[in-house]
């Protein structure tokens, strides 16, 4: 079978987001970058199976320039269009975590971003974490809004609906997805309290740029 490392990869992280509630159930998706027969593109779990019956043959494997699957024995996660448009408009992007996140998704349904109460929001990518606006699961305008909200991130917020990160690899892609879950927890507990201090703009400059020579060390 073609890839059969990567969609043994695939299968060994979706355990994981039911494993960690990360995202339970069948909810969620994962993606790794790939080719098949020369073809440029990416194997993505398939639409509306439990983790736990997956086999390598279930992952499906789509070109980038692919708008519709046509083996009808596996269909792609309904959300295979902003994995796509991720991997076309993401060169350093490998891997995708998509994650229905208890606290993540609690976030989202105010549909606003994360601003730098803690200067953890870094891992992002930027001072601080958007949120896509919502559109309906699966659709053209949901990946669109997804785009615009990861532009010099590399994680962000989907209104009413999750979160979305992407890595060099799996275990990088699923690490940010969990780093942005605990920061969505610890926004909830800080709003418990009141409106939490925020980092100014000049002290999150030198966040980030201590994080991007820390990722080149």
């Amino acid at each position: 079978m073609k890839n059969l490392d990567q969609r043994n990869q695939i299968i060994e992280y979706s355990l994981k987001l039911n494993s960690t509630n990360l995202s339970p159930l069948r909810s969620g998706n994962i993606s790794l970058r790939g080719t098949e027969d020369d073809i440029e593109g990416y194997l993505i779990t398939p639409s509306g199976k439990k983790y736990e019956t997956l086999k390598p043959e279930d992952i499906v494997f789509m070109g980038l320039n692919e708008d519709e699957k046509n083996d009808q024995t596996n269909k792609p996660s309904s959300e295979w269009r902003f994995h796509r448009d991720i991997y076309t408009n993401k060169k350093e992007a490998n891997a995708i975590v998509h994650a229905h996140s208890p606290h993540a998704t609690a976030v989202s349904s105010h549909g606003k971003p994360i601003p730098p109460f803690h200067y953890m929001i870094a891992l992002a990518g930027g001072d601080d974490i958007k949120c896509a606006d919502y559109a309906t699961f699966g659709t053209e305008q949901l990946s669109k809004n997804v785009i615009r909200a990861l532009e010099n991130r590399s994680a962000c917020l989907m209104s009413n609906h999750g979160q979305v990160a992407f890595g060099k690899n799996l275990e990088d892609a699923f690490e940010l997805a969990q780093e942005i879950e605990n920061i969505c927890h610890q926004y909830t507990i800080a709003l418990k309290l009141g409106q939490p201090k925020i980092l100014s703009f000049k002290e999150m400059k030198k966040v980030l740029d201590k994080a991007k020579n820390y990722k080149k060390g």
